[in-house]
């Protein structure tokens, strides 16, 4: 490989997102190196914790939503203009990595070995760097879509035969309100 193709490979790639108020957001983001962080249910509670204050701190709403073992696809609405989701997945990353490292510092040490990056900047890493995945939706036909595909996902990869099955998706929610560990913000999705 030559010097400029190592040092080009090395540059993190830079998500670029687009902030258009009034667009749903689809949004995908996964654990350092694919790594199945979010198997335990106490992992996928933490998760579940920080999108819920998540909500209490910034304006978005949470239409879909499903937590694989190791990544997160949500389905957002901000409800104001300017850098709503960028500030709010930050929050919930930062929030659900500080748990996660302090409950490995304190009950499992050699579970820190997990996170480790070998970087000194960043020792430790719970999510893969960068933005993830982050798609503007402006037609309402694609919603219902998005959400069937979120839905789906654990059926997809075998891991229920029924995404009702699924304990950690907003299928419950949109099947009864009150059912899922994450409540959602049905009223305002658009009518089809």
């Amino acid at each position: 490989m030559r010097a400029h193709e190592a040092a080009s490979s090395a540059r993190r790639k830079r998500l670029e997102r687009y902030d258009d108020h009034g667009d749903a957001r689809e949004l995908t983001f996964s654990c350092y190196q694919r790594r199945p962080f979010l198997v335990r249910e106490r992992t996928r509670q933490w998760l579940c914790d920080a999108i819920a204050r998540a909500r209490s701190l910034h304006p978005f709403e949470l239409w879909a939503y499903v937590v694989m073992p190791e990544h997160v696809h949500l389905l957002v609405w901000p409800t104001q203009p300017g850098d709503v989701v960028s500030r709010a997945l930050a929050s919930i990353k930062q929030s659900v990595a500080r748990r996660a490292v302090l409950y490995l510092r304190r009950r499992d040490p050699d579970g820190l070995g997990w996170l480790a990056t070998g970087q000194r900047s960043k020792p430790l890493r719970f999510w893969q760097p960068g933005g993830g995945y982050d798609r503007n939706i402006e037609r309402r036909t694609t919603l219902s879509l998005v959400v069937d595909y979120i839905h789906a996902n654990p059926v997809r990869r075998g891991l229920v035969q029924t995404a009702e099955e699924w304990r950690w998706s907003s299928i419950h929610e949109w099947n009864r309100q009150g059912s899922g560990p994450i409540p959602l913000d049905q009223e305002s999705f658009p009518n089809m």
